[in-house]
């Protein structure tokens, strides 16, 4: 993330957070488990801070899904 500026830090890892927040919602888990699960799939870096421009764009209800259908996909192995 060295290439952005710390603006721009703030806004992906609050986007995330908020990301993984409400998909741990939806799911009915903790934050916590929610996180791991992602962390465990690089997930986090690799798509919720690295595609923010995109993802940013879209509803926090469609991203917690998108989250999720993605998170459950790398873990099945689709």
């Amino acid at each position: 993330m060295n290439a952005f500026n710390k603006s721009d830090v703030h806004k992906r890892i609050h986007f995330a957070v908020m990301a993984i927040e409400s998909g741990a919602r939806k799911l009915g888990v903790s934050g916590q488990v929610m996180h791991d699960r992602l962390k465990a799939q690089d997930l986090i870096h690799n798509r919720l801070i690295a595609m923010y421009d995109d993802l940013h764009t879209q509803s926090l209800d469609w991203v917690a899904e998108d989250t999720i259908t993605t998170l459950k996909n790398w873990e099945a192995g689709v």
